[in-house]
Parts: structure tokens; sequence; C-alpha cells
């Protein structure tokens, strides 16, 4: 996928952060944008952005999590432009809370949009980009489905699903040779608005739990974060990563393989302590 133009791509999560620039970006790259999220608003915005800049874009309010939404979605996109090139499941939601202090529903709710619907829209476009004949899936997962870190169990449990998932994909479009490449997407810490809509658990606070997050991980633009993966699903890499933090901690983690957990244990609760 050296080439953008005239592609048909589908970017989910797309009303903010790296969804919406993505679809900007992609757009200037010269594709025909379908694009979705669950905020009516920040899709519009998108949407304008691209029509505004010359682009053709096609939109809808979906919930990834919904699977016959999203079978429905695929085939509304087929029937509006004859066929799917590219789908970014770049969709995501977050929950910060331990284990013993979060309740079933919010584990829940965070698996079926980062893990389910990750597998929901690969499912339901993937007959149509293998019958492109120049396809690709990009998946998005995270530095915490590289790693897991206290107060994060369900995120990091979607996350290195979506991890498994995608790297089995990769290798059976090999086995059967079919004319689709696929990707795993790691972000580090980007500027984007997941950390403050993120729920919370227990006694902890969701403003200063994103405040934490935005002065502290969040090192990259989301602009900078789309400029990556594009590039990275330009060279056809099976898993890129975005951001120094999470070169250096993939890095890291093979290094010292699971002694890495005691680090992060330890480290999580000098920087708790001294964020109160």
């Amino acid at each position: 996928m050296k080439d953008f133009r005239d592609k048909v791509v589908v970017v989910t999560g797309a009303g903010s952060g790296m969804g919406r620039d993505l679809a900007v970006k992609l757009s200037r790259l010269g594709a025909k944008l379908a694009i979705s999220d669950v905020n009516p608003d920040g899709l519009a915005v998108t949407e304008r952005l691209i029509t505004e800049a010359g682009g053709e874009v096609h939109t809808q309010i979906l919930n990834v999590a919904e699977r016959e939404a999203v079978l429905d979605y695929a085939e509304t996109v087929v029937a509006h432009y004859g066929r799917v090139n590219v789908i970014f499941n770049n969709a995501g939601i977050a929950h910060h809370g331990e284990i013993e202090r979060t309740e079933f529903k919010d584990i829940e709710r965070v698996v079926d949009v980062d893990f389910w619907g990750v597998v929901n829209g690969t499912k339901a476009f993937l007959p149509h980009i293998i019958a492109s004949g120049d396809g690709h899936i990009v998946n998005t997962s995270s530095l915490f489905g590289l790693l897991s870190e206290p107060g994060q169990a369900a995120y990091n449990a979607a996350k290195f699903a979506v991890r498994g998932f995608t790297e089995a994909l990769n290798q059976e479009m090999i086995v059967a040779k079919h004319p689709v490449k696929v990707s795993c997407v790691h972000p580090g810490g980007i500027k984007t608005a997941i950390a403050r809509n993120a729920t919370v658990s227990g006694d902890h606070d969701a403003t200063a739990t994103a405040n934490f997050f935005d002065r502290y991980l969040a090192r990259m633009t989301s602009e900078d974060a789309a400029d990556v993966i594009i590039n990275g699903v330009r060279k056809n890499k099976t898993r890129i990563l975005v951001g120094t933090d999470a070169k250096f901690l993939d890095l890291w983690v093979r290094l010292v393989a699971s002694k890495y957990q005691w680090v992060m244990a330890k480290g999580t609760a000098l920087a708790l302590t001294r964020a109160k």
C-alpha cells in the first residue's frame, strides 16, 4: 500500500484523536474515506475537515461493539464505493482501576470496544479487502499490548488480544496467499482524549488520572502519530511502534522478560504516591 490515491479507506473512531488525523491525512493523499464514530459532533468536524480540503468521504455513526451494525456498515460502504481496500480498526476506550475494585461491566465494556470492535471490523470487511486485490488491515493495539501495568488490566487484556488476533491474521493471509497485508499498531503516550474520556474504579479520581497521563506520559501529538502509522503501512510493516516510549519499552521487555513486572509495579506505586 505504497500509494493511497483512489484507494477506499475505512477509519473507525474517526471523530477525534488519531482517527481524525489518519482520516484527514489519508484524504490528502488521495484516498476515498469511509469514517465512523459514536460521537456525531466529533465525526461532523472530521467530515468538514475532509470536504473543505476537497476530499471524498462517507460518514456514519457507528458503535463498533455492535456486530450486526458493523456487518451492515461494511455492506453500506461497499455499496457506496464499490470496493474497500483498507480498514483502520482504530476505535478504542480506556478504564483505570485495580481488578479487585473493577466491576465486570467495566471490563466487558473495554473488551467489547477495544477487542471485539477490532474483530467485528476485521471480519466484516475482510472478504471485501481480499476481493479488492490490493488490501491492508490495520489494527490498533497499544504499548499496553506489549507490556502490562497496574490499574490497566481491562485495557491490557483487550490490547494483548488485539495483538494476538492481528498477528494470527497476518500469518493466515500469508498461508492463504491473499493479497492483503496486516499491521498491528502499538502507540505509546499520544496526546488524544482517550485518557480524559476514560472511566475509573475505586477511589481513583478521573481528572487526576487524566492530568497525570497528559503531563507525564503523552509525549507525541496525534498528528505525528498518524504520520508514523501511515508510513508504517506504506512500508508494509507488520508491527508499527509509535513513539520513542513504545520503541524503548518494547526493547526493554524483550531484554528483561518477565522481570519487567516487578519494575512496573514499583514504578507505578512510586508515581502514584508522587501524584497525590
